[in-house]
This record gives C-alpha cells, sequence and structure tokens, in this order.
C-alpha cells in the first residue's frame, strides 16, 4: 500500500492517537505553566484537539498528494518542513477561538499558542517519526 492510499480509518486513527495522547501531556502543563484553570485549558486543549484533528486529516491527506505528485521521500528534513506547515496553519486556525476562549487579546492568544506549538512542533515530528516507522514494520510483516 502507498502512503499516500491511507483509509480513512487509518487517517482518524492516526490523528485520534496524537490528539489523544496530546492533551494528556499539554492541558495539565499549560495549566500549571499559565495559572489558569485545569478546566479552562483542558477545554481549550480539546477544542483545538477537535480543530486539530479536521486540519490534521485535511493536512496529511493534501501532504500525501503532494508526495505522490512531486516523489519525495520522507526524510528527517520533510518531516521537519511537515510539523512547521502544519503547525502554522493550525496557528491561523485557533488563534481567534483561544482569544474568545480565555477573554484575552489576540497578540496574547498568539503568544499563548506560540507556548503550545513550541510543545507541539517537537511533539509532532517524534511522533509522526515513531508513527511512519512502526506502520513500516507493520506493513512489511504482513
Amino acid at each position: 500500500m502507498q502512503i499516500h492510499d491511507r483509509p480513512l480509518g487509518e487517517r482518524v486513527f492516526h490523528a485520534l492517537t496524537f490528539e489523544i495522547l496530546a492533551i494528556g501531556i499539554s492541558a495539565p502543563l499549560a495549566a500549571w505553566i499559565t495559572g489558569r484553570s485545569i478546566f479552562d485549558m483542558g477545554v481549550l486543549t480539546a477544542v483545538v484537539a477537535t480543530i486539530a484533528v479536521l486540519w490534521n486529516m485535511l493536512y496529511n491527506w493534501l501532504f500525501d498528494r503532494l508526495q505522490a505528485r512531486v516523489g519525495f521521500d520522507r526524510t528527517y528534513g520533510v518531516r521537519v518542513a511537515h510539523a512547521i506547515g502544519f503547525e502554522g496553519g493550525l496557528i491561523v486556525i485557533a488563534i481567534p477561538f483561544v482569544a474568545w476562549w480565555l477573554d484575552i487579546s489576540v497578540w496574547h492568544a498568539l503568544v499563548l499558542d506560540i507556548g503550545f506549538v513550541l510543545f507541539y512542533l517537537p511533539y509532532g515530528f517524534l511522533f509522526n517519526l515513531g508513527y511512519d516507522k512502526i506502520r513500516q514494520n507493520l506493513i512489511t510483516a504482513d
């Protein structure tokens, strides 16, 4: 099976696994760092995670299509570019909700989101790198 031929079920599994693990780590950490309640940060991370799941599926589908068309390998550099592109798009989508939910300015929402990006960039890189390796091992084992 080609990478760009991943079924919808696998895309959903990938996105949900990514987000559930990330929420479990980031919500308590964000509450501790910001001094906000775990409820505020839990809701924030859950809503942004839901947005991210949908964005993740679309973004990875587009990424797979680009790979099929251009024919590049998923090197470390490609995975870094992939993570940066994903997080950049998510920032643009999520900032209005963050500002509204926490009743902060768009500027403060951007600063907070940059903090989340500092967590999610290495997390996304490592998660997807591991996912690719595990997936490849499962495919070659079949």
